[in-house]
């Protein structure tokens, strides 16, 4: 059984057909871009897939079953916008979240905050955007879920910090789940991918193995998005 399964997915605005007739099996133990320009329809389907939109036509399962309240229990997602309270210190940050969640693992977080540099008495609005994003990454990678989806981990980060994220991400990788990555910045993630996942206007233009992919077109993974899209 695949761990997500995505069924004849549409979804619309209004007029707009943002996703059109999407089908995707994930499975299990993998790193997986996301990748397409803006307006393909990415955070629409992130979305959907944690059940924050309804979808127009289609299904989307959740190991066999339709996504809903015990898909959200094991689906960590990190959003591409900053979404804490920055009232909060970061540890108060770390407590919502052991309390919220039960897969949530408070010693793990604590390692990982003086790993990434942060002081669990920082209040969070007084963090840079970096800061912010470093701490909300913590949290999710700090669930024992099955699958992440993580938008954007790396906007606002600085090129030596996305190196220690992607050391973060893969050094917390659970070969049980799955991480899904949707970014820009392909250059610095492609080499953590194992499969890719290219979408272009709602639909999907390419998904294949970063290897074979590599192999057959003698490109990076970044040359073969540029090419395919004329960036």
């Amino acid at each position: 059984m695949e761990l997500l399964t995505i069924n004849n997915l549409y979804k619309n605005y209004g007029k707009k057909e943002v996703l059109k007739g999407i089908d995707l099996a994930i499975p299990k133990g993998k790193i997986i871009g996301l990748l397409g320009k803006n307006g393909a329809g990415k955070t629409t389907l992130i979305k959907l897939i944690n059940d924050l939109l309804t979808a127009t036509k289609g299904e989307i399962l959740f190991r066999g079953e339709k996504i809903g309240i015990q898909s959200k229990q094991r689906i960590a997602y990190l959003p591409e916008r900053t979404y804490l309270d920055k009232t909060m210190k970061v540890k108060q940050a770390l407590r919502f979240f052991e309390e919220f969640y039960d897969n949530f693992e408070y010693k793990k977080a604590s390692k990982l905050l003086k790993d990434l540099d942060l002081d669990e008495n920082l209040r969070i609005s007084k963090m840079s955007k970096g800061m912010q994003e470093k701490l909300q990454l913590i949290l999710v990678m700090s669930r024992k879920a099955d699958l992440y989806i993580l938008d954007e981990p790396l906007g606002g980060v600085d090129p030596a910090t996305r190196e220690y994220i992607l050391d973060t991400i893969l050094n917390n990788f659970n070969e049980e789940a799955t991480i899904i990555i949707s970014t820009h910045l392909i250059h610095d993630i492609e080499k953590i991918l194992d499969e890719v996942i290219f979408l272009e206007q709602g639909k999907i233009a390419l998904n294949a193995s970063c290897d074979e992919l590599r192999e057959k077109e003698n490109s990076s993974i970044d040359e073969i998005f540029r090419r395919m899209f004329k960036c």
